[in-house]
């Protein structure tokens, strides 16, 4: 179930009956006449938005996206299993999971502005075409490839992609940045970039007027042509940089300090953008000091930086912010600039109890807090639910001779044991990281790493017999209360609590919180009929429709009401997807029939 907060500049008219300043944060409903209904019930993923456009996307790889200077209804993007979008000054970029990258823009297709190219094909090293990860600035768009190379397109002006300005000033191709890097940091409206290399060494170029860069007071250029090296960044490991028009957010975590993540700004003091009374340019990274944030309970989440303003996301479900605030992308209620952070009051959220599966994002002048649950890191889940983690782990030797653990049960869920065997081949081989991205995608049987994934390809998509899998889940296993008892008609029948959690919101939120009785409370399905309990039996199995049943428009509603009572939709491929496209595809084969 979509839950969308918004405040700010409300363009384009993403909210119809509202002003075009929202200064308090509301409810998000799309208005979207023209789309099927059922696109606009699809979870959210992710939200980018900039200056001229937004985009939404979806669980199910689809997105759509609304244009600032247009009052029509938002269109649907032509592109299939869309992985990441990103929106910057005049372009968007689209990262499909098979490591392709679309983009559009001025300094993209001067010819086609409004059309989407495929950018990653453009690379010249056809060995490094297969992108991880993608990100926004100003005029330009950054590749992560998966060889950890960073690439720049699109504009130069600022010598932003790490190259003379006066000699290059925009490329229509990517061109090769550095290598060795792990990740790529800039802005919807940034002329400047940041990137991480694998030893944590921090590099940036571009416009360095007001020391946007943290090179310190002595390096005030207004272009830094190459990439350097940042010297005297605050000491632990970076989590993130967000990076404004004119100054930059860093995101830093030492585990054994408390709190464990601290803020640090740099730039130019203008609106307020480094949260920091009194002071004004700051050429080094220096702390944000809140007691809004100063112990455990407060620790940091999540931060994002629009044009001038900030959000911050606490574990503890705080949204604080400071910054600019012409529109009223704080939230705040007025358009008054705030010099410190602040926490502000909003709407009661649904899922407040896993704070963790919400997130934030920015616009130039626009805020979003919505929730997108995560299903890529489990183990914690595992360690709540069986008690022992010891019970969750099983040992993989790496080509360096490393023992990482993985998940026992998970494993045991998608693979059998010659695939076991097989997987531990393939391990040997393999770094470190390269193992734990392995080990992620068969978690979340999604692709985080095109590459890999096609070496993983064939023992992931195993077609085995669902009663023989759940055999293997729980052959041998002694723990207690593994299963769970759904009840239809006085008949009990037994799930496993493990693929529940990976199936239903509700479920996961039932078996894994703090306060919630762990017994094997009995769920009442005797509303679905036979039919529509066997095909939610077997699709909870193996994300699959059972074949032999005739679907009928009752199923199908029967089905509807089902998923959002039980909050089914995260799951890709989504059960109402797999039923109207049989639905579709029984009714020509009879159209056929009868012709």
């Amino acid at each position: 179930m979509n839950e969308i907060i918004f405040f700010g500049k409300n363009k384009p008219k993403l909210l119809k009956n509202e002003q075009e300043e929202i200064k308090k944060p509301i409810q998000f409903k799309f208005e979207n006449e023209n789309e099927n209904e059922n696109e606009n019930e699809k979870q959210i993923k992710q939200i980018s938005s900039g200056y001229f456009s937004t985009i939404f996307l979806f669980k199910n790889g689809k997105a759509i996206e609304y244009l600032n200077d247009s009052n029509q209804n938002p269109s649907k993007i032509q592109i299939e299993n869309i992985q990441k979008v990103t929106v910057g000054v005049e372009n968007e970029a689209i990262l499909t999971i098979e490591g392709n990258v679309f983009a559009k823009g001025e300094d993209i297709n001067p010819k086609k502005p409004k059309e989407f190219i495929n950018i990653s094909s453009l690379i010249e090293d056809t060995n490094d075409r297969i992108i991880e990860d993608i990100v926004s600035g100003l005029k330009s768009i950054y590749l992560l490839t998966s060889n950890q190379n960073a690439y720049g397109i699109g504009s130069n002006e600022f010598s932003q992609l790490g190259f003379d300005s006066k000699t290059l000033k925009k490329t229509e191709k990517p061109i090769l940045m550095m290598k060795n890097v792990s990740k790529i940091f800039s802005g919807t409206d940034s002329r400047h970039v940041f990137l991480l290399n694998s030893n944590q060494e921090l590099f940036g170029c571009g416009f360095n007027e007001w020391g946007q860069l943290g090179l310190g007071e002595s390096r005030k250029e207004t272009k830094i042509q190459k990439l350097i090296k940042i010297q005297n960044i605050p000491k632990g490991k970076i989590i993130d940089i967000q990076c404004g028009f004119e100054h930059s957010i860093m995101l830093i975590e030492n585990e054994n300090e408390n709190p464990k993540r601290k803020l640090y700004s740099c730039g130019r003091y203008l609106f307020n953008g480094l949260g920091k009374n009194g002071i004004k340019n700051t050429y080094e990274f220096t702390e944000i000091k809140s007691s809004l944030f100063e112990n455990e309970n407060d620790n940091i989440l999540e931060i994002y930086v629009g044009g001038y303003h900030t959000l911050i996301l606490t574990i503890n479900g705080k949204l604080i912010v400071f910054g600019y605030n012409y529109s009223g992308q704080l939230g705040t209620g007025d358009t008054n600039d705030q010099l410190i952070p602040i926490q502000i009051k909003l709407p009661k959220l649904r899922f407040n109890e896993d704070i963790s599966n919400y997130h934030i994002s920015c616009g130039e002048n626009s805020s979003f807090l919505y929730y997108s649950p995560s299903f890529s890191n489990l183990e914690e889940d595992l360690i709540k639910l069986f008690g022992r983690k010891e019970f969750c782990n099983i040992s993989f030797k790496t080509e360096n001779g490393e023992i990482i653990e993985a998940h026992k049960l998970i494993l045991k869920y998608r693979l059998n044991q010659n695939q076991i065997e097989k997987l531990q081949e393939i391990i040997s081989s393999k770094s470190v990281k390269e193992s734990n991205q392995i080990f992620e995608m068969i978690y979340s049987n999604r692709i985080i790493n095109p590459k890999l994934y096609y070496e993983i390809k064939e023992i992931i998509n195993s077609n085995e017999k669902i009663e023989e899998t759940i055999k293997r889940i729980y052959l041998n296993e002694n723990e207690n209360e593994k299963d769970f008892i759904i009840e239809r008609n006085e008949k009990q029948y037994k799930f496993p609590k493990l693929i529940l959690i990976m199936r239903s919101e509700l479920y996961r939120g039932m078996f894994l919180s703090v306060t919630e009785d762990k017994s094997n409370k009995v769920t009442d399905y005797s509303e679905l009929s036979n039919k529509s309990f066997q095909i939610f039996e077997y699709w909870i199995y193996s994300n699959q429709i059972k074949d032999g049943i005739q679907i009928t428009k009752e199923i199908i509603d029967e089905i509807k009401r089902g998923i959002d009572y039980f909050q089914l939709n995260q799951t890709y491929p989504n059960l109402f997807d797999l039923l109207i496209n049989k639905f579709n595809n029984q009714n020509q084969n009879q159209n056929q029939n009868q012709n």
